[in-house]
């Protein structure tokens, strides 16, 4: 059994979080399209941080709300999901991790989770500054990205 180097916690692709380019270093002009054109008015430019409150949340079998709240810091990066009347109006913490890509032009972020195994993480508690919590919400989501015989027990 070879260990998860899953960390629920980074971001999978940081250059989502800069513009969506492979390039996060500031540049004069974007990188030219195919047929030579530039991205359109609504693309971020390269190496532009782009704030994701306001995006909705894409799971992988259909839509559970609207970003509140969002984290890039290193090991830590997460997205607090307004689920508005889905789940009566509460919020869920989403680890980074989770998120498959962000589609800038449309202002979506989708995530390789299904909307009961979002129904079902750990409640969000906002107050909770307890590493305990976070260890929690992090074994839950690292436990659906693993194959069974690799989850945790309990």
């Amino acid at each position: 059994m070879q260990p998860s180097i899953f960390n629920p916690w980074a971001w999978r692709d940081p250059s989502a979080l800069a513009g969506g380019y492979t390039q996060t270093t500031l540049s004069a002009t974007p990188p030219d399209g195919p047929d030579g054109a530039h991205d359109g008015p609504g693309a971020p430019g390269p190496g532009t941080p782009v704030d994701l409150v306001g995006y909705h949340v894409q799971a992988s079998d259909g839509r559970i709300g609207t970003i509140d709240e969002a984290s890039d810091d290193a090991d830590a990066g997460h997205l607090v999901v307004d689920t508005g009347p889905w789940i009566l109006g509460q919020k869920v913490l989403l680890p980074a991790g989770t998120v498959e890509r962000v589609d800038h032009l449309d202002r979506v972020v989708h995530v390789d989770r299904t909307r009961q195994e979002i129904k079902d993480a750990p409640s969000y508690d906002p107050e909770s500054a307890d590493p305990e919590y976070r260890d929690r919400v992090g074994r839950y989501y690292t436990d659906r990205h693993l194959p069974p015989q690799q989850r945790h027990p309990g």
